[in-house]
């Protein structure tokens, strides 16, 4: 019974087809006269009687069936409206209104039958094939099954506590806190004793409940008129259908829908507009938008200032059903101007609907004239830069269904408000509460100590953002912290550090960009003691006799990088070691230079010199094994020293071999740890120093250029595997389809790691398919959860944009010395 009520309530306007033959005998006489004046619970009862009188005159009993039709459509009885059009089509009754065929395409549609749909919808083409409506639910049955697989991020949720069992639609915040709801109800309470004919409903009114603080909503009662005096013109209730409610930006002022249902009069539904007293509201005052009261306009819906209103409404021309339309005015006060339909773009040859005017940029309307997944859907059209609607487009499920989903309402504040549907679920007409849940974050993890596995309590854990702010917690007795929705803010990137004396402190690059859903980041950490031996780098190797570091080797102080960038106060000591096969004099020379190159390298990498002591030992210290080793088959025992005595004690070359390898090493040793960073900008007395500047910390990716391409290439470490990847200023980030199927069969990547797992089908990843890297890392930072998405159409290397490369820190290109410098 829904959809009537909602055309009721902007008045019986006038069909968009003919009525053949009205008054052809007497049976179906009354009928046709109850069905013009839109009774059509009362029509359809009456044209079943005359069908039993009528046997022979076949043209006139397909004309009733047609019209009974009809009444079903239009009372949303949907199954019989489905069931009496196919007889008619089985009568060939389209030969003589084509439109059979759609109404019978639509309601197959409602009924979910979506492949006898598209053969009606193709039979209608045939016979129309300049009514848009029939490619529309074409494109529609085409595409529905995709949208209800693929939903939105909306929410929704029907309102028990309010709906009844009859029609409730057709909603409006009532005050500032938003609290409060105004809507449209034809339940048992409304005002008046009489049904409507149309509907078999009581005629509706505005009804208003609150919701407390624990989300419950209070018994509505009616917004005025208690007493249910219906001849009382004084409220903004009454004897007459209202409905559709809209409150102006500062709530003071109420818009509404009335049909009148005066006897023997015609008038059609206009706009009414009441001030809020106190408690109280103003007598209702009559909004003229045009000079004809009998044309029905209704669905308001204003700009902020009050100086725009929309509305829907069948005027003469318009592009058929009811359009929507707008007026202006000069003052808040002054009468609207001549009414202006909205244009092609928005309005249709179906039916558009309940206008819903957001941001003043913004307009929500529903039709069944656009590509509709049934009925009346809710689409969105925004205002172009040069002041134009752009294209409606349809705001799929679970926003709509296979049924009418119409009259949405927003919060001014918030991606939430409400809806009216009679969607599977709903009792009648319901009003349904939606939100897009707001992206937020919290950030946890758990601090043990590396070398007991102990929980680490009070370590201090700072939240350092991109905007400057700064946030620290201290870890709980069982080694937890917590960062909260509240101290992580969306599009912004953070640094996350733990620090805890005589450890190495541990840093995080966190990014909140790109996210458009709710993620909880949890790092767990070890930290390390800080060990009172030196600790031996990865293998550096050096050419025979050389002590330049070779950029292949480069990527093993990566890790010492980190550490120092991490621990700013720390100084370290640089010790290489060489092997005992040559001068004493030659090796210390030699140790004491590659000690050099390797401080050389730290410091342009961004490490300050005066945190660096390069020391050469030359063959002057063996090493002393901490473990076992085993190399090339060959076995070390933990706590041998490798002495040239023991070397040369081997029983063949290849073991001396291996033995002098281990002894060729270079390592690190924390000096101290009192090192001021801030030291080399501030003069003793604490004032800034105009003579000393410290240069910022920074870091380098060496990159190299395609001779052909002219592209940027550089490494980077992709869930601890080696890339390539191409740098390309506006670019997302991007894997070649065949590296992240490698990925996938690697186990690197799973399906959880897929933010819509429905893309992994047939041993295949969808092309745009999004997943999240757990580890990308550039330059020695890691960024962790960082979105990229499938492209099928690049070949090999990753694509890295501007967006992506800023997360690890603010850069630019040396091109003279081919290297991106990290600040």
């Amino acid at each position: 019974m829904q959809t009537i009520i909602r055309c009721h309530i902007i008045n019986c306007f006038h069909l968009s087809f003919q009525l053949f033959c009205l008054c052809k005998n007497k049976y179906a006489a009354s009928a046709d006269k109850d069905f013009e004046n839109h009774k059509y619970i009362i029509a359809a009862e009456k044209y079943g009687k005359a069908l039993k009188k009528i046997k022979k005159d076949v043209e006139e009993r397909n004309r009733i069936n047609y019209q009974l039709a009809e009444c079903y459509r239009l009372t949303n009885n949907y199954r019989r409206a489905m069931n009496q059009y196919k007889r008619m089509v089985r009568a060939k009754y389209q030969e003589k209104e084509p439109l059979v065929l759609l109404h019978y395409a639509e309601a197959l549609k409602l009924m979910e039958n979506y492949d006898e749909a598209i053969i009606q919808y193709r039979a209608y083409q045939l016979l129309a094939p300049k009514d848009k409506r029939a490619e529309n639910g074409l494109h529609a049955c085409e595409n529905i099954q995709s949208w209800i697989e693929n939903p939105t991020k909306h929410q929704i949720k029907n309102l028990a506590k309010i709906n009844s069992r009859e029609s409730d639609f057709a909603s409006a915040y009532g005050g500032r806190t938003f609290n409060t709801i105004i809507f449209t109800s034809t339940r048992e309470e409304a005002t008046g004793n009489q049904k409507d004919e149309w509907t078999n409903q009581e005629f509706s009114d505005l009804f208003i409940s609150r919701v407390d603080r624990q989300g419950n909503w209070s018994k509505p009662v009616l917004l005025d008129n208690e007493d249910g005096d219906t001849e009382n013109d004084n409220t903004i209730n009454s004897g007459a259908n209202e409905g559709s409610p809209f409150m102006n930006s500062k709530f003071t002022k109420l818009y509404f829908t009335r049909c009148p249902n005066a006897v023997k009069k015609a008038s059609g539904c206009q706009i009414y507009t009441s001030k809020r007293v106190s408690r109280t509201w103003s007598r209702p005052q009559i909004l003229m938008l045009g000079r004809d009261t009998s044309v029905a306009v209704g669905h308001p819906s204003l700009s902020k200032d009050e100086m725009t209103i929309y509305f829907s409404a069948e005027r003469s021309g318009g592009y058929g059903g009811k359009d929507i339309w707008f007026a202006t005015r000069k003052s808040a006060e002054a009468p609207f101007g001549r009414p202006q339909n909205l244009g092609s773009q928005i309005n249709t040859s179906g039916d558009e609907m309940f206008p819903f005017l957001k941001n003043d940029s913004i307009l929500y309307f529903s039709s069944n004239g656009h590509i509709s997944m049934g009925g009346l859907d809710i689409f969105v059209s925004k205002l172009n830069t040069e002041n134009e609607w752009g294209i409606p487009e349809n705001m799929k499920s679970p926003m709509n269904s296979n049924r009418d989903d119409f009259g949405i309402v927003f919060h001014d504040e918030k991606e939430e408000g409400f809806f009216s549907s009679n969607r599977k679920g709903a009792k009648n007409d319901d009003i349904y509460f939606f939100q897009i849940p707001p992206v937020e974050f919290t950030i946890t993890g758990i601090v043990t100590n590396r070398e007991s596995g102990e929980p680490m309590e009070n370590v201090k854990v700072s939240l350092i953002g991109s905007d400057g702010s700064l946030i620290s917690v201290r870890s709980n007795n069982e080694g937890y912290y917590e960062f909260g929705t509240t101290q992580t803010i969306k599009n912004l990137d953070y640094e996350l550090k733990l620090s805890e004396e005589d450890f190495f402190s541990s840093t995080e690059n966190i990014s909140t960009r790109n996210y458009e859903s709710s993620y909880d980041f949890k790092f767990d950490y070890m930290l390390q003691p800080i060990p009172k031996e030196p600790i031996i780098l990865p293998n550096i190797l050096y050419d025979l006799s050389k002590w330049d570091l070779k950029p292949q080797y480069q990527d093993s102080l990566q890790g010492l990088i980190r550490t120092l960038e991490e621990n700013e106060n720390l100084v370290i000591e640089l010790a290489s070691h060489t092997d005992a096969r040559d001068s004493e004099e030659r090796n210390d020379v030699l140790s004491q230079r590659r000690a050099n190159s390797v401080v050389d390298y730290l410091i342009l990498r961004g490490i300050n010199p005066k945190r660096l002591v390069p020391k050469g030992y030359g063959e002057s210290q063996p090493r002393e094994l901490k473990k076992d080793f085993i190399r090339a088959g060959l076995t070390f025992k933990s706590g041998t020293i490798l002495t040239e005595e023991f070397i040369n004690s081997l029983g063949n070359k290849a073991e001396m071999e291996v033995a002098h390898q281990l002894n060729r090493r270079t390592e690190f040793k924390v000096l101290r740890d009192d090192f001021d960073p801030f030291a080399d900008i501030t003069g003793s007395d604490g004032s800034l120093s105009s003579t000393r500047i410290l240069k910022p910390k920074r870091r380098v990716l060496p990159f190299i250029t395609d001779e052909q391409s002219q592209e940027t290439i550089a490494n980077c470490t992709f869930n601890g595997h080696e890339f390539l990847f191409i740098y390309k200023e506006n670019a997302l980030a991007e894997i070649p389809l065949r590296e992240a199927l490698i990925l996938m069969n690697m186990g690197t990547i799973t399906k959880d790691d897929f933010i819509n797992v429905d893309d992994l089908k047939n041993g295949t990843i969808a092309n745009g398919s999004e997943f999240y890297i757990k580890e990308l890392s550039i330059a020695g930072k890691t960024v962790r959860n960082l979105p990229i998405r499938v492209n099928n159409r690049i070949k090999e290397k990753l694509i890295i944009g501007e967006s992506t490369l800023i997360m690890f820190g603010l850069f630019n290109f040396d091109t003279e010395k081919q290297i991106i410098i990290f600040k």
